[in-house]
């Protein structure tokens, strides 16, 4: 790069300003990286720390064109951003990480699941559908679980379909219902000069009405056999995607022990954010690292921790209060995250609150008090 990459004079741009965007800059801070920021929302978590803040869409065609033209390099922080847009900046010189191929397989769910199918990647069985009607014309064993193919976040646009009348009418998929015992996350980085690392295996729990990630733990209660297992297929899928930058794998582990991959996401991920208070390097200071094609940062784990989303309460909208925050900052080990959103709304992410402790069961006891404790109303 012609420029010092830590210099005020090389641009990054990242697209989306939400609390992903919000935890790099955290960790940019310290190398004295610049971020700038570009999301639609004028009153995103990131609008007031960035190096600099654009309000626009990052779906819009010309909006990523201006934004992004005057940027050495340009990475994202969501997945739903505008492809055709960074393949013209790509062309002309502009480094994007990961790149739009790599962004064009994976934002599509649909070809996502065939580039696993191609290269050997285990996952569930599935079949494509364009709409409601292919949907009903098919032989489908119900039930099964239904995506959307493009457009879904944060547990929206799946679900659970039980039969053809209440399915998507969008492009989608439906996969085989898979007899799991733990859904699993490991988080993999790799730079330009190829070198890869992982970071240390995730256990996740989810909320049923929701479809989110309400709590996770690390290390997973897995054996050595299964995290080299995991660890195997995340190096080898991030290696055959040819991505630079960070990826999170999310692995069913079926109770006949075998480890099929459920989604990737190409950013920093909701089952990384422990890795703040729990690793030598954070997944944000490792994805800013992987970008830049600098050394990948020491992934082992300092102590055991929990993870617990902080989600809007249902039944509440409005500017957000948080209840419970002084009880849980009087708790050993805690450490919050709040996001700096204005308004809740039920199952919004308002922040996470990462447990450390010297044992996994001692975190998990104070994860359970935390739970209890914290609640965001309107």
């Amino acid at each position: 790069m012609h420029r010092r990459w830590n210099s005020k004079d090389f641009k990054i741009g990242v697209l989306g300003g939400g609390q992903l965007g919000r935890m790099l800059i955290q960790e940019a801070i310290d190398l004295d990286i610049h971020l700038h920021m570009m999301d639609p929302d004028p009153n995103a978590p990131c609008s007031l720390i960035a190096h600099s803040f654009t309000c626009g869409s990052i779906t819009d065609y010309e909006s990523v064109i201006e934004f992004g033209k005057d940027k050495h390099l340009v990475t994202v922080e969501i997945e739903n951003v505008n492809i055709e847009a960074l393949e013209t900046l790509e062309e002309k010189g502009v480094k994007i990480f990961p790149q739009p191929r790599v962004l064009r397989t994976i934002k599509d769910k649909g070809i996502q699941k065939q580039f696993y199918t191609d290269f050997g990647i285990p996952t569930a069985p599935f079949k494509l559908y364009e709409n409601a009607n292919d949907i009903k014309d098919a032989d489908i064993n119900y039930p099964v679980i239904q995506k959307m193919r493009t457009g879904g976040y944060d547990g929206k646009g799946v679900q659970l379909l039980k039969q053809p009348e209440d399915s998507f009418d969008a492009p989608n998929l439906c996969e085989s219902l898979i007899d799991f015992d733990k859904e699993l996350s490991i988080i993999v980085a790799r730079n330009e000069n190829g070198d890869v690392q992982c970071f240390p295996s995730v256990e996740c729990e989810f909320n049923p009405e929701a479809n989110l990630v309400e709590y996770l733990f690390s290390p997973a209660n897995i054996s050595q056999e299964i995290t080299s297992k995991a660890n195997s297929i995340a190096k080898d899928l991030i290696q055959k995607l040819d991505m630079i930058g960070l990826l999170a794998v999310e692995f069913f582990l079926c109770k006949n022990g075998d480890l099929l991959v459920n989604e990737i996401a190409p950013r920093p991920h909701n089952s990384g954010h422990h890795t703040i208070e729990c690793c030598n390097t954070s997944q944000y200071a490792q994805h800013l690292r992987s970008i830049l094609n600098l050394p990948l940062g020491d992934t082992r784990l300092l102590n055991p921790g929990a993870m617990i989303n902080i989600l809007g309460e249902k039944g509440f909208k409005g500017p957000a209060i948080y209840e419970g925050l002084e009880k849980i900052l009087k708790l050993p080990g805690v450490h919050p995250h709040i996001y700096g959103k204005t308004d809740t709304k039920p199952f919004r992410k308002m922040g996470h609150v990462t447990i450390t402790g010297d044992t996994l069961i001692e975190v998990k006891n104070i994860a359970e008090k935390v739970k209890e404790s914290i609640n965001v109303k309107a």
